[in-house]
């Protein structure tokens, strides 16, 4: 985005019920259950939904404690805490299939480390990391907002809340902000989209929302009322993977930075650390964020490229976006380089990435979250960075 004149910009979110999302959560906790029984199992798994189906199917690594029969409980398990009891898409009742298989053996022997060689990149690719100071959390304000909104609700529907009463699991948000030179300064157009129980009214949907909209964005910053747009198509009861069908990785963009900065092509969920589309984007996030966080700069945009079987980024490259405190790109690249090892392990044992972290993940965005250091989550989120970062520049 450009830090001159006038302009919109707009990101989406979409709730852990969104059939993408279903299929991100059970890949994501198939993952959990290898790494909970072996922190260096390898899995790619993917998942599809649909209506009362669900397909698991991948590669793994793993001990055979963790059976088919296992992994499916566990799916079930996941649905019904995402809240799915519906004819179409029901926790007790929908078919599920696991057609997981041996990873290949030479992808293994590319990936293992092995007298002299290090561990190498599960694939090859490039992956960004972004931040910038819009929000508190460092993230772009247009997906920092519409994430915000549906965990807001989702957390009153778990609750029980009277005030959502009604609303079902499937939901999307869209927030458009109005930027001056930069800065956002107020919501021009919302868009919440909440599936339902049969017979409630679009107005009365809307009267319910509006007052969770309003106090999630900045004082003063709600858009005109003929601009906050709910259920749109009037009805939205058929929903979930019933209504339509959803497949493990499709919500790249949600999941990152709402386009506001590139993004490499892949997908996080179901993929061990060892698979840098994830690990990789994980630590170009934790260096950006750190040197935003340190007042080096407004924004930071890193790029790394990897091959497959070799332990060594390719490049590492740098954008300050002209926003750089008398800092040198150059030598930002080299500071870090002293500072975090980028190699697959290194990312790996520097984020502590080898452990059963990943559901929370699944939804509401991997970037822009809250450490928790008791259960080891997004550790990627951490500040730790900032002072050698400032000692470097003379801060």
């Amino acid at each position: 985005m450009r830090d001159t004149g006038e302009y919109l910009f707009t990101s989406e979110s979409v709730s852990e019920g969104h059939p993408d999302k279903v299929a991100d959560r059970i890949s994501d906790t198939v993952l959990d259950a290898f790494l909970t029984a072996d922190p260096y199992s390898r899995v790619a798994c993917e998942t599809l939904v649909t209506t009362n189906r669900v397909v698991l199917a991948g590669e793994v690594r793993g001990p055979g404690s963790v059976t088919p029969e296992y992994l499916m409980h566990l799916a079930r398990m996941a649905i019904h805490d995402i809240g799915y009891e519906q004819d179409g898409f029901h926790w007790q009742h929908a078919d599920i299939a696991c057609h997981l298989h041996a990873q290949s053996a030479h992808i293994a022997q590319g990936v293992d480390a092995a007298g002299n060689k290090d561990e190498g990149a599960g694939d090859q690719g490039i992956m960004f990391g972004y931040a910038c100071t819009e929000t508190p959390d460092l993230m772009p304000a247009p997906l920092y907002y519409a994430h915000m909104i549906l965990r807001r609700i989702s957390e009153m529907r778990r609750n029980g809340d009277v005030a959502v009463k009604g609303l079902l699991p499937d939901a999307k948000s869209q927030v458009t902000l109005k930027y001056v030179d930069g800065k956002p300064v107020a919501a021009t157009s919302v868009v919440v989209s909440t599936q339902h129980v049969e017979g409630m009214e679009q107005a009365e949907i809307k009267r319910l929302l509006h007052p969770i909209v309003a106090s999630t964005l900045p004082k003063g910053w709600m858009c005109p009322d003929n601009e906050f747009y709910v259920n749109p198509t009037g009805q939205f009861v058929i929903g979930g993977p019933d209504g339509d069908c959803g497949l493990t990785g499709r919500k790249i963009i949600v999941d990152t930075y709402g386009g506001a900065a590139p993004h490499g092509g892949g997908a996080f969920s179901g993929k061990d650390p060892t698979k840098v589309d994830r690990s990789a984007a994980y630590a170009a996030r934790y260096v950006a964020k750190n040197v935003v966080a340190a007042g080096l700069a407004d924004k930071c945009t890193i790029q790394v490229s990897y091959a497959i079987g070799v332990s060594k980024p390719l490049s590492v490259y740098f954008d300050l976006h002209g926003t750089g405190r008398d800092v040198d790109e150059v030598k930002l690249a080299k500071v870090v380089d002293g500072l975090v090892n980028l190699s697959p392990r290194g990312i790996r044992e520097h984020l502590h990435l080898n452990r059963p972290i990943y559901v929370p993940t699944s939804a509401y965005g991997h970037f822009g979250r809250t450490p928790d250091a008791e259960k080891g989550t997004f550790t990627w989120e951490k500040t730790d960075l900032v002072e050698e970062l400032k000692r470097a520049f003379g801060r």
